[in-house]
């Protein structure tokens, strides 16, 4: 009965997210607030949920950017996250943890990593966790690409993707539903 409950709640969640993200990309939302939100949720994405997760989703809501497309942003790698590679294993997580084992084995960072474990609360965020350490180092690294990125192709959906999805013939049919065509007046906002 609490699989089917969480799977209603992850994929309700999803929905909604998504329908943010559609209503921001549409609406009169700017462009670097939508692009810093999805930079923001690949980070949070590649985070596994913990103290430092935990830690990382609150320094986010000090920053402008837009919520919807960065739980949406979220949602789309942890779905990404389960993808099977070729030896029925979840293929990110394994670069992720090679990544974060590479990092925790460096000799140079030995003393960083010993001073940083001997500290009060450190310890608690699990940051010697390959899985966490290379969620961290990954989602900085991409940070800034997947932001510039973001930024380049929120412009082509506007001016090329989306007009044409309002002038389909599929779209405009689906509009005729009362409850829908509200929701398209509200997304035209």
């Amino acid at each position: 009965m609490l699989t089917k409950m969480c799977f209603f709640w992850y994929y309700s969640t999803m929905i909604k997210a998504t329908a943010k993200l559609l209503v921001a990309l549409n609406g009169n939302v700017k462009k670097d607030q939508i692009a810093a939100g999805l930079a923001w949720g690949l980070l949070l994405g590649l985070v596994p949920i913990g103290i430092l997760w935990i830690a990382l989703f609150i320094v986010t809501f000090f920053f402008n950017h837009n919520h919807g497309t960065k739980i949406f942003g979220m949602a789309f790698i942890k779905l990404l996250m389960l993808i099977p590679g070729p030896n029925q294993l979840p293929l990110i997580p394994q670069a992720i943890d090679a990544l974060g084992w590479y990092i925790l084995n460096l000799e140079s960072l030995n003393p960083v990593l010993t001073s940083m474990y001997n500290m009060p609360f450190v310890p608690f965020t699990k940051f010697n966790n390959t899985l966490i350490a290379g969620g961290v180092i990954c989602g900085i690294i991409l940070w800034i690409p997947s932001f510039f990125l973001s930024m380049a192709l929120i412009p082509l959906y506007r001016n090329n993707i989306a007009p044409k999805i309002r002038e389909s013939k599929a779209v405009k049919k689906i509009l005729k539903f009362p409850l829908l065509k509200l929701i398209d007046t509200a997304m035209k906002g």
